[in-house]
């Protein structure tokens, strides 16, 4: 898409940009079924066997390919390194990610591998998993994969903020679910955000932040069904910043969903919400 190298070539002169780490597929497979992602990577021109995953291929809303997969794996490092160096300088960002809908053995809406769940896999494994992680997703749409893999994790707190009737149609029970209207205003919006996040951080005092942003809030989006002006969207970033700088929260910051009508726009709105992340107080 073109969101990501328009985002890069706006933030790439204000922040260090680092290469993505190298993963192997055991990395993966913490979080993932193995069989899943065998489908995945199988050569869409040859055939699944025996339908394998056939019908989560159709919902997933891509073909199935060798290359998908390493695409997917290089997005999903780039969430892996931005933890890491969060735990160490205070924030990072992937310029991707935010596949919030990728479940276990099945993707959705686009979301091949849920990154922030192997993130927070690869952290355990490492023995660095913080006590407390909060995933705050502010996507216009429910993030129901995190919902569902961290439901019986009391050290991870989910809470989204999405429109409450859209995509997916099916919702997962979260830690804390806020749900507004379709084509809510951005000044509603951004009330029903400061009426309910900052009880979240003061009830967890989180460890560690996986921040989803999500451009598709936006009034222009095709799909978010919201309508925050580009400068609500700019007062939404710093709000939810602030919060990570009051609690001293280490935090990793992912893109989510942005399909924006209007031309660059996508990738404008990512930008901005990196570009803030680093002029944080948590470097």
């Amino acid at each position: 898409m073109e969101k990501f190298p328009e985002a890069y070539a706006l933030v790439k002169d204000g922040v260090t940009i680092c290469p993505v780490p190298d993963i192997e597929r055991t990395v993966i497979e913490r979080a993932h079924r193995s069989h899943y992602l065998d489908g995945v990577s199988f050569d869409d021109e040859r055939g699944l066997p025996h339908g394998l995953l056939r019908y989560d291929r159709n919902r997933l809303g891509l073909p199935a390919n060798p290359r998908l997969l390493e695409r997917s794996i290089l997005e999903t490092a780039g969430t892996v390194g931005a933890t890491l160096a969060a735990m160490e300088d205070g924030i990072a960002a992937n310029l991707a990610g935010g596949t919030h809908h990728a479940f276990p053995d099945r993707g959705l809406g686009f979301c091949v591998l849920n990154d922030v769940a192997v993130a927070i896999e690869h952290l355990r494994a490492l023995g660095r998993k913080p006590d407390q992680i909060l995933i705050v997703d502010t996507d216009a749409h429910q993030g129901n994969a995190n919902h569902a893999y961290f439901r019986e994790d009391l050290s991870v707190f989910t809470y989204s903020i999405h429109v409450g009737k859209n995509y997916p149609a099916a919702k997962e029970p979260g830690d804390c679910d806020v749900p507004v209207p379709r084509y809510v205003e951005g000044s509603e919006y951004l009330d029903a955000l400061a009426s309910t996040l900052p009880q979240v951080f003061a009830k967890t005092e989180p460890d560690l932040v996986f921040w989803i942003s999500g451009a598709d809030c936006h009034i222009d989006d095709r799909f978010g069904q919201m309508q925050l002006t580009t400068g609500q969207m700019a007062e939404r970033d710093r709000y939810v910043l602030k919060l990570c700088e009051e609690y001293a929260a280490p935090t990793a910051v992912v893109y989510g969903g942005g399909y924006n009508q209007a031309d660059h726009m996508t990738g404008m709105l990512h930008a901005q919400t990196i570009l803030q992340a680093a002029n944080s107080k948590l470097f």
